[in-house]
């Protein structure tokens, strides 16, 4: 019986100027993990289906499979392989054709590592947090944001009145939701023009700093002219849906060098993360849009409508530590070298009454979004958006939001609304 041979397998290897990637691998019926292994690391790097003679230069750039524990591998890609300051090049080498190999059953990019010549070849965000916070002008409590809803219909005067009532009532942030555009009932060029109109009339009024996150995803051209108009109408923000713009359009957004902070709206990642045996994980895709240049980015809530696996608080702070929610949030803060850290944003089916659990379990830089928790309230978005602050007021006085509802009306409807 012939010996298996493993090309791409050195388990003595130490990782040094290499990109480090962590994968969790269920190999094909009747492959050996060993033979999966090395059949992803070829595939990803310099090797093929069939032997072919490489030159010698060739095989001391190739991927080498380090650690193989249980179901995970790690794999260490030479700097070498990838054009720095491209992540489509890096990604399509990582993450390219091993999702569809015969070899494996399933695979999914668990973590990546960066070598340093890699971090710095890339912008990162202009602001991060202290950047974000500083134009904002707010110290040290978690930023309060809105999304209009509902989140497509409206017309634009309709939707710059819900905006101006949720800053006034004590909103920072307005944003736009991932699938509105620039539609016939809601045309771009209009709605940015009469909202942030009423952004600097809410300035005006509360003596606060409010900002506007109005959604430029659109071809390339397109969307580099529509944030074009918005710095030149001085708004704050632009959002892009980073993973159906692409990362090339996404790094071209970044790399024009506009002024304004970059929201990231993470629309479409659970078809790359929700199957915890294959694809990607939300840290990766984090990582990769830290990495371009993104100041605020959702990671998530561990609470509300898009997390369903754990049901009730109590078992959710018992599981915390274990959450992608919380390891990705973490990870946008790590520090990086000469990249700034990244400002997490939890949106999702939140209301006044999630405040304490968010604060407590996710810490203070941290955007709190609530569309329906806003605009919901039995009072409408101005006594929403005041429910809102209201509840980060009482969780940062230490008290407790029961507490608290006894002096502040709007709270007490809220949670009232919301039993909570």
């Amino acid at each position: 019986m012939t010996k298996e041979k493993f090309d791409f397998i050195e388990l003595k290897y130490k990782p040094k100027n290499d990109l480090v990637c962590l994968f969790k691998v269920k190999p094909a019926r009747g492959l050996s993990m060993k033979k999966a292994a090395d059949t992803v690391a070829l595939e990803s790097s310099v090797g093929t289906w069939t032997e072919i003679k490489a030159r010698d230069y060739v095989n001391k750039i190739k991927a080498k499979v380090f650690s193989i524990k249980g179901d995970y591998v790690k794999i260490a890609y030479p700097q070498e392989l990838f054009e720095y300051d491209n992540v489509p090049n890096i990604l399509s080498s990582i993450a390219g054709n091993i999702f569809g190999m015969k070899a494996v059953k399933s695979i999914r990019l668990q973590d990546v590592s960066f070598p340093k010549a890699i971090l710095k070849s890339f912008k990162g965000p202009r602001y991060g947090i202290k950047g974000v916070r500083k134009f904002m002008k707010i110290k040290s409590r978690p930023l309060v944001g809105t999304i209009i809803k509902p989140k497509l219909g409206l017309n634009t005067r309709h939707h710059a009145q819900s905006a101006y009532e949720s800053w006034i009532g004590g909103c920072d942030i307005v944003k736009d939701d991932e699938n509105l555009a620039s539609q016939k009932f809601n045309v771009f060029e209009e709605r940015i023009a009469r909202t942030l109109e009423k952004a600097h009339q809410a300035e005006e009024e509360t003596g606060e700093r409010k900002a506007y996150l109005v959604n430029v995803t659109a071809e390339t051209k397109e969307m580099i002219k529509r944030a074009q108009l918005v710095q030149d109408l001085g708004g704050k923000y632009v959002m892009i849906d980073i993973l159906t713009a692409g990362w090339a359009a996404l790094q071209t957004l970044r790399e024009a060098n506009f002024k304004m902070a970059i929201h990231a709206h993470r629309a479409m990642h659970a078809a790359f993360d929700r199957n915890p045996d294959h694809g990607m994980s939300m840290i990766v895709i984090g990582d990769f849009a830290r990495l371009i240049g993104v100041d605020q980015l959702h990671i998530g809530t561990g609470i509300g409508k898009l997390e369903g696996k754990i049901q009730s608080i109590k078992e959710l702070e018992e599981d915390i530590e274990k959450m992608s929610v919380k390891e990705t949030k973490l990870r946008l803060e790590q520090k990086w070298h000469n990249i700034k850290p990244t400002l997490g944003v939890s949106s999702g089916g939140l209301h006044p009454g999630h405040v304490p659990f968010l604060i407590k379990n996710l810490g203070k830089d941290l955007v709190i979004q609530a569309g329906g928790g806003i605009h919901g309230h039995p009072q409408g978005s101005t006594a929403g958006a005041k429910a809102m602050r209201q509840a980060v007021e009482a969780v940062l006085k230490k008290k407790s939001l029961k507490e608290y509802s006894k002096t502040h009306e709007e709270l007490k409807q809220a949670l009232q609304k919301w039993k909570k």
